[in-house]
């Protein structure tokens, strides 16, 4: 397979019978690479993939690939970057009514059961789950602190309408994503014996209830 994806065949070369035709690297944008990417990891879990493969699924050279994308774990943090921006966007729509509290409570409970029910994350928790290890112990990562974000919009907003107690937006956001993470990583262990969805339901009654403004906020 490797000397496949290094061979000088020309473009005039017919590919090879069940091998996708190789397109100029000008033609293949960086969604058809995350695509045949996330369909590597999908199927071999991501310490499996390799360059090669996904080289083979996109349809392009293994150089044409490495120009664009260093190594594996460069085209995994895009491609979860992007899935992940793409759950932020559904977990905050049709989050047009209500007041500041009961938006971000509704929203950051959905974005929980879109990434309990997100495939890739899902693989990566089933065969990969040590690479999460850093951003449990070490430091937060960029879906953390887009996940932070998230919350905290939620938060100010919830603070001007008096819907939500006031405090420091930056410590309560914090402290809001160590909790809410935990209902996603931890989601298959913590659900043995009870039913998933109920688990979820209680988050939306922890948050609730945490956030309601306290007397001297009215």
């Amino acid at each position: 397979m490797t000397s496949q994806c290094h061979s000088s065949r020309g473009d005039s070369t017919p590919p090879a019978p069940g091998r996708p035709a190789r397109q100029a690297a000008n033609r293949v944008g960086d969604a058809e690479l995350l695509h045949a990417a996330r369909e590597c990891v999908l199927t071999n879990g991501v310490r499996r993939t390799t360059l090669t493969e996904i080289a083979r699924r996109a349809g392009v050279s293994r150089m044409t690939l490495y120009r664009r994308f260093p190594d594996v774990d460069s085209l995994v943090t895009a491609l979860v970057t992007v899935e992940f921006e793409e759950i932020l966007q559904l977990a905050g729509s049709g989050q047009e009514t209500g007041n500041g509290r009961q938006r971000l409570v509704a929203g950051t409970v959905r974005g929980v059961r879109l990434l309990q029910a997100a495939p890739l994350l899902q693989r990566v928790l089933e065969t990969d789950a040590e690479l999460l290890l850093p951003y449990l112990v070490e430091r937060l990562g960029s879906t953390q602190l887009a996940a932070e974000g998230f919350i905290r919009e939620y938060l100010v907003r919830g603070h001007e309408d008096g819907s939500i107690r006031r405090a420091d937006p930056a410590v309560q956001a914090r402290a809001l994503l160590l909790l809410v993470q935990s209902f996603v990583i931890s989601a298959r262990p913590a659900s043995g014996g009870i039913d998933p969805a109920a688990l979820t339901t209680e988050l939306a009654h922890l948050l609730d209830g945490a956030l309601g403004p306290e007397p001297t906020d009215a």
